[in-house]
């Protein structure tokens, strides 16, 4: 196959409103090289109207969506969830037959990008995985690795997250640390609070901008679906007790998602006089602006790790379910318990704003993702890097294997899985 005599084909993958957040960047840098043909497929909570049905933000940002997948199965339970993976690769199957890519791209950790992985690689299309290599709780780390197992390509956020890849067998020739494409949003973004957004959309009493206010998103923790619920209860208790304005957004669709929305709905109900207004969404240029102005962030949310970092605003950071990724300064992780967020809450406010942090790059991955990208060459067989075989070959080079293969494991792996 000769890519030089046409436009190389990439199927973009964006399961849910954080992909989009945050490969946006990514997007726009590939629309504008004529060498690319992007076929963006969007799939399952981009496409419910119950999470903000992303996939028309997409539309209206000028992207044409070459496939769609519906594969959630209600119920927000593990049982759903794994039906749901089989479901995504059933219909990715046919829609990376149908387009015939010769790089299906995904991020993260999510189990529908899981599918789309499956999908992709058991019909040798070369897959590229963004943001791998990370450590986290919940069920998301056993679907990160699973992807990077599978992954032909490896865009890791940080020289940590790549040394873990190649630690994990993977080429040193195929994993590219070049930044998270996160801090291209946030240097984009206008600093301005979307007042008609935030005025116009979601539930709850009307608040006003010119006060302090929170912002709060809890994920359910897959690992921990029972106690979901209650998790939530103590962090709505902790944050009425500050008596801070509240903005909220809606949990994903996890298993334990409808005990959180249970405990949010039952808090608005008997609540009437907390300031709490909910939203389902925010694009991604309205969510950095929101962040970067509140007085706190208080969930699990891994944009409050990630893309908060380059705005070094505090957070309280609570439970498990982002145990062991790497955070700034800025965050502060308690338990779920609702004197330990009362009390951390208390402290970040008093403490104000934090430096801002590099630990996830610098502007201008998204340029250097693409510019990478254009320089590879698909491939679909892998194996471990050190069983000594030949490796795989990028457009620039061919670069033989170690006559002495050796596994390279990072210097502060025991100390910085847990955080």
């Amino acid at each position: 196959m000769n890519l030089t005599q046409r436009k190389l084909k990439i199927a973009l993958v964006l399961v849910d409103r954080a992909n989009y957040g945050r490969l946006k960047p990514v997007m726009e840098f590939m629309r504008e090289r004529p060498e690319i043909d992007l076929r963006v497929v969007c799939a399952g909570t981009m496409l419910l109207d119950r999470f903000g049905l992303t996939r028309n933000i997409v539309e209206r940002d000028g992207f044409e969506i070459s496939g769609e997948v519906y594969l959630e199965v209600e119920g927000s339970l593990p049982n759903t969830m794994t039906k749901s993976i089989g479901l995504a690769i059933i219909e990715f199957s046919g829609v990376f037959r149908s387009l015939n890519p010769d790089f299906v791209l995904v991020i993260g950790d999510r189990y529908e990008a899981l599918g789309a992985a499956i999908a992709a690689v058991y019909q040798n299309y070369c897959l590229i995985h963004v943001q791998g290599g990370e450590v986290s709780g919940s069920i998301d780390e056993l679907t990160r690795h699973a992807i990077t197992k599978l992954a032909h390509y490896h865009f890791p956020s940080t020289k940590r997250s790549g040394d873990y890849i190649v630690a994990m067998g993977e080429s040193p020739e195929t994993v590219f640390p070049l930044g998270c494409p996160s801090a291209d949003v946030v240097v984009r973004a206008n600093g301005k609070l979307p007042l008609d957004t935030l005025h116009r959309l979601g539930v709850g009493p009307s608040l006003n901008f010119d006060r302090p206010y929170l912002l709060v998103l809890f994920h359910p923790v897959t690992t921990e679906f029972a106690g979901a619920e209650k998790q939530m209860e103590a962090v709505l208790s902790a944050i009425r007790r500050t008596g801070e304005q509240i903005v909220l957004l809606w949990p994903n669709i996890d298993a334990g998602a409808d005990g959180v929305s249970q405990a949010i709905r039952r808090f608005r109900e008997f609540h009437h006089e907390i300031p709490l207004h909910a939203y389902k969404n925010f694009q991604p240029e309205e969510y950095v602006p929101i962040m970067g102005n509140a007085a706190c962030l208080v969930g699990n949310s891994s944009s409050f790790i990630r893309d908060a970092s380059f705005l070094g605003v505090p957070v309280v950071l609570v439970g498990s379910r982002q145990d062991g990724r790497e955070w700034c300064e800025a965050v502060k992780r308690v338990q779920p318990f609702e004197e330990e967020i009362f009390t951390a809450i208390k402290e970040q406010l008093k403490n104000g704003r934090y430096p801002a942090s590099t630990l996830y790059g610098e502007a201008g991955a998204s340029q250097k993702l693409v510019e990478k990208i254009l320089t590879l060459l698909p491939y679909t067989q892998k194996r471990l890097h050190y069983a000594k075989v030949g490796s795989c070959k990028t457009a620039e080079s061919v670069v033989a294997p170690s006559s002495e293969p050796t596994i390279r494991v990072p210097s502060d792996w025991e100390n910085s899985v847990v955080k």
